[in-house]
């Protein structure tokens, strides 16, 4: 099997692709897109990803070619189909993972990046956008745990790449101004997810090159021993 061609930075939309690439079990070779440098500008790379945002893959061995996915959302889908793994086993299965990955790419995703964006890195200390963003990340994350106080994972009893997706955003509740103490069944959940070990293989990958962002939060607040 040629390895697939992953481009990534160490970021939660790169973490999406790096854990599931690790928990289908798929060889990949490593291209760093450093947005910090403006990599995901150059014209190679926009020609796999035209929205100038990583991650992004190149899988050789498509069906009838190689062939390269943009968006998280769908490579997460892709090497779902491409596997048979982690996307449900009936079409009532299928359409919660779709739903809360969706959910994911258009609630999670863009709100609790626009918090880390006006909460650390905004020129300007707007403190509507600091609440607005904020508070909207509160909501999303009320909405998962009382999802999780129903299931074990996020779209039923297994875990699929609808956890994959929605996990790398919440792990940085902190960095979010978030709590866990009224959310109980979010903490569950970010622990046993963080358990897997190919979710912790994907999480480190590259980790040294985030720097000061390197958010040891999983290992100081959830596995102390382990700190």
């Amino acid at each position: 099997m040629t390895p697939i061609d992953l481009y990534y930075w160490p970021t939660p939309n790169g973490w999406k692709a790096s854990i599931a690439l690790e928990e289908f079990g798929l060889p990949y070779t490593v291209h760093q897109i450093n947005i910090g440098k403006g990599d995901q500008f150059a014209p190679d790379f926009l020609r796999i990803a035209p929205n100038n945002r990583m991650p992004a893959i190149i899988d050789h061995d498509g069906v009838d070619g190689a062939i390269s996915v943009f968006e998280s959302g769908a490579i997460l889908q892709y090497l779902a189909r491409k596997t048979g793994r982690f996307y449900g086993k009936n079409e009532r299965e299928r359409v919660a993972v779709e739903e809360w990955l969706m959910w994911q790419m258009g609630g999670v995703g863009p709100m609790a990046g626009q918090t880390h964006h006006f909460l650390k890195y905004a020129p300007e200390d707007i403190a509507y956008a600091k609440d607005r963003y904020r508070n909207e990340t509160a909501r999303l994350y009320g909405v998962l745990d009382r999802r999780l106080a129903e299931t074990e994972f996020v779209a039923g009893a297994d875990y699929t790449i609808a956890d994959m997706a929605i996990w790398p955003w919440a792990s940085l509740w902190q960095g979010q101004e978030q709590t866990l103490d009224d959310k109980p069944n979010l903490a569950r959940w970010l622990k046993t997810v963080w358990a897997r070990p190919a979710v912790r293989r994907g999480r480190a990958l590259l980790a040294g090159l985030r720097g000061d962002r390197s958010d040891t939060w999983v290992v100081r607040d959830l596995f102390p021993d382990h700190a």
